[in-house]
């Protein structure tokens, strides 16, 4: 299984930016799908996930700027961010586990994904 993740670069704060994450096996295999960036502790940390019925969970610092969302024909995952700050520069990881959990869980215990991708850099400036 393979995570490929794409869409990052440089782009201005207040800017917007799109991620997509294609996994090459089907991605209705895994419970969780979603998007990590690393915390002040360098450890990753959830940023948003969707499991395989689309429930969705948000960290806080991120609600109502970011939308994940997935295309189930395409095996992909998309992480749509708005009104990005600079702080929020950081490379993002798509992560995918087959552990049945809830989204608190999905966005706090990194460890549970094993499935993971090389990460796609976002500078915000």
């Amino acid at each position: 299984v393979q995570l490929v993740e794409s869409g990052g670069g440089e782009v201005e704060a207040g800017g917007s930016q799109r991620l997509s994450c294609v996994v090459t096996d089907d991605a209705n295999e895994f419970e969780w799908i979603g998007w990590f960036r690393p915390d002040d502790k360098g450890e990753r940390a959830g940023v948003a996930v969707i499991d395989r019925d689309g429930r969705t969970g948000y960290d806080d610092s991120v609600k109502d700027r970011f939308t994940i969302s997935r295309d189930v024909s395409k095996n992909t995952v998309y992480l749509q961010m708005n009104r990005l700050k600079p702080e929020e520069t950081a490379m993002y990881y798509c992560g995918a586990s087959r552990v049945i959990m809830t989204p608190t869980q999905s966005l706090t215990i990194s460890s549970l994904f094993r499935f993971w991708g090389q990460g796609t850099q976002v500078t915000v400036s």
